[in-house]
């Protein structure tokens, strides 16, 4: 492992429930029309949160849940816990069966941390979404479709490099993740052009990597 290798999620398990018993919809508050859920778990939630989110802009479905379990995933629950558990609703199987293909191929292929040292101890997640699927949009309180910086890492890393994206690009802090979160980590959400998101992303991988290379220096 060295700096700025990518370290990718794995997902660890996905399930069907093409016909959702009406009682468990109710405690899930399903809308009327959904009947199938999908759901799926796996060892970095950040790059679900962002995966279920690109899903519902690529198939008829609603994140209905999604929550990260405490103190990551270093501490499973079983095997096939991971860090998190998503859960998505659809009105038929087909759609449900299209949201969870899209949400696990983009984190295989798209929604990754990366190493901020040589020993691949210290990971953060400098990712930019182009456009804001309606879990994200709900979550930061903005419109659908809009661009957003999702920056994650240890809360330290975090605060600092923060701070250097909003000073860096045209962006303004939508969501603020205090620390410390359900897996110990921090981060924010951050909205504007694409292009001011990617220059926020690039000024926050540059700060937590400052932090990396001299964690005293002050």
């Amino acid at each position: 492992m060295g700096v700025l290798d990518p370290v990718k999620p794995t997902i660890l398990a996905a399930r069907l429930i093409p016909n959702v018993h009406p009682g468990f919809a109710a405690k899930l508050d399903l809308k009327p029309e959904h009947r199938s859920l999908a759901l799926v778990t796996c060892d970095i939630d950040d790059s679900l949160y962002v995966s279920l989110d690109e899903a519902t802009k690529k198939a008829d479905v609603e994140v209905v849940y999604a929550h990260s379990f405490y103190a990551g995933s270093g501490y499973p629950s079983g095997p096939l816990s991971g860090e998190i558990i998503g859960i998505l609703a659809a009105p038929d199987p087909a759609e449900a069966r299209a949201g969870l293909n899209a949400c696990i191929q983009y984190a295989e292929e798209e929604a990754w941390f990366y190493s901020a040292d040589e020993a691949g101890q210290l990971n953060f997640f400098p990712h930019t979404i182009s456009r804001t699927g309606t879990y994200l949009s709900k979550e930061a309180g903005v419109p659908v479709g809009t661009p957003l910086a999702y920056l994650i890492a240890p809360p330290l890393e975090a605060t600092f490099a923060l701070d250097a994206a909003v000073k860096a690009a045209d962006v303004e802090m939508a969501l603020w993740w205090a620390p410390p979160s359900e897996t110990n980590f921090s981060g924010g959400l951050l909205s504007g052009s694409q292009s001011a998101c990617r220059a926020a992303c690039a000024a926050f991988q540059d700060a937590v990597l400052t932090v990396a290379r001299d964690p005293r220096t002050y």
